[in-house]
């Protein structure tokens, strides 16, 4: 990771949206990014949160990216080519899964455990001791104790993050109940493109290729004669053309240096499309 900065400035009361209830890991990183003076606006889904800010409802999202275990989130790159906003900045969550149930509950008497599926896959060590107990997935790891308390149910229970039991006045029946320690989301923040200065320690880039021997590593090579480093590499298959891909890339580089620039100029002369999704600092 990139040394990181401490915050975004935003003016205070800002709406930033993200995916999930209140409480949801997506909100400590909107606080990670922003700190704690704007408003947090909760969407059910991911493509609720780019289209908020595509249609000007609300001026920026923070949205995950991929998980150090489970991989990338693939819809969002696709949501990120699809809409006309860049990356702004980005942040890391350490994921931390804790049983959370209703004040009056006892650990004996679950017999349902709600969560995202994704936080219920990363805790399997733990629910296999709950053998009595049906797991249940839900659409959001914070939206599920948020149902549990507004349904009142005494024997069920939800894996989410300390904040959501405290948001919801719910109790934590076990902490730290994930199997990996090691379990980060990257997330990334959002705007319409050319609202926000652009330059940082991360740049992320996609782009098509004529499907002909050698391509992708020409593509690739531009990179490598400036030693810039690549990060990450994800291949999205392009809608409506079988077979035809689009290509992610994370440099470890600002696109305000001359390498970064003249490689991707480079770049841009082999692409059949190409588009800068943004260069952005950690925070």
């Amino acid at each position: 990771m990139s040394s990181a900065r401490k915050r975004l400035r935003v003016p205070a009361g800002t709406a930033v949206a993200f995916q999930g209830e209140l409480g949801a890991f997506s909100q400590r990183a909107v606080y990670q990014i922003f700190g704690h003076n704007i408003r947090p606006t909760p969407c059910v889904t991911f493509d609720e949160a780019f289209e908020k800010v595509a249609r000007r409802k609300v001026p920026l999202a923070v949205i995950a990216i991929e998980n150090s275990l489970a991989g990338s989130i693939h819809q969002n790159f696709d949501l990120l080519t699809k809409h006309s906003v860049e990356a702004i900045g980005e942040t890391y969550v350490r994921i931390e899964h804790h049983l959370i149930a209703h004040p009056d509950a006892l650990l004996t008497a679950i017999r349902q455990i709600y969560s995202h599926p994704v936080a219920l896959a990363q805790c399997q060590k733990f629910l296999r001791k709950m053998r009595r107990a049906e797991k249940v997935s839900f659409y959001d790891t914070a939206g599920s104790v948020k149902y549990i308390r507004e349904q009142e149910l005494r024997t069920a229970a939800a894996i989410a993050s300390a904040d959501a039991a405290r948001i919801y006045k719910m109790k934590v029946l076990r902490r730290s109940i994930e199997d990996n320690r090691e379990n980060y989301t990257r997330f990334l923040a959002v705007a319409l493109r050319g609202k926000y200065p652009q330059g940082g320690g991360k740049t992320t880039v996609v782009f098509g290729l004529k499907n002909e021997p050698g391509a992708l590593f020409k593509a690739l090579s531009v990179f490598a004669l400036r030693n810039i480093d690549l990060t990450k590499i994800e291949s999205r298959p392009i809608h409506g053309k079988p077979w035809e891909y689009l290509f992610y890339l994370d440099l470890q580089s600002d696109i305000r240096s001359r390498a970064c620039s003249n490689a991707l100029r480079h770049l841009r002369e082999m692409t059949l499309y190409f588009r800068v999704l943004g260069s952005y600092p950690t925070y």
